[in-house]
């Protein structure tokens, strides 16, 4: 990753407004009962959390090098009604923390361990992007991104999967034809089945 910037920024942008995008069609009648969604220890209200608290909150903190707090990594963001719009705000602001080249150098700190900042950048919009599919199909939508975007889900997704696995963060690979759309596949190789429709987590 030879300017990684350049190369992974772009992706974090899109990303971003596509996860801000899905949050948005999520209604509160789907929180209010949440079903099952494609990670097993989770329904839709701790999928989400999950998913605001680690790629806004603590997207930019990773940028800031501080801390998620504590009232933040026990916070229910979807008990506010405007919790799709504020994520989308805190995105913009994570966004923007990383929109300096100098921030992508160095280390970042992750308890007692330290990794390359263009590192967890990578991990956390590859979070935005498999996360914002499983909450979309949780929820009768689909996430969109350009092949690009997805290529590069696909790459952090396979050089990171054994670590993710060591820790239950990925199921094991589903198989997928190579001839499959790069998001598919990398849905696939981080343990979750593409073509398993919303509709089909009820049954």
């Amino acid at each position: 990753m030879s300017n990684p910037y350049k190369n992974v920024h772009p992706y974090m942008v899109e990303c971003a407004a596509e996860a801000a995008r899905v949050a948005g069609g999520v209604t509160a009648a789907q929180l209010a009962q949440p079903g099952p969604t494609h990670c097993p220890d989770w329904d839709l209200r701790a999928l989400v959390n999950h998913w605001v608290l680690y790629t806004s909150h603590g997207l930019e903190r990773r940028a800031l090098r501080k801390q998620l707090s504590e009232e933040l990594t026990g916070r229910d963001f979807t008990a506010d009604p405007g919790w799709a719009r504020a994520y989308a705000e805190q995105l913009d602001r994570a966004v923007a923390a990383w929109d300096d080249p100098e921030v992508w150098e160095g280390e970042v700190e992750l308890g007692t361990a330290k990794m390359p900042a263009a590192d967890i950048a990578s991990m956390i919009v590859k979070e935005m992007a498999v996360h914002g599919w499983d909450v979309a199909t949780a929820t009768g939508q689909e996430f969109r991104i350009s092949d690009g975007a997805a290529r590069f889900v696909l790459d952090v997704v396979d050089t990171h999967a054994e670590l993710y696995r060591q820790y239950d963060g990925f199921a094991d690979p589903v198989p997928v034809s190579d001839e499959a759309p790069v998001f598919e596949r990398a849905l696939a190789h981080s343990g979750r089945n593409p073509h398993l429709a919303h509709t089909a987590l009820d049954q």
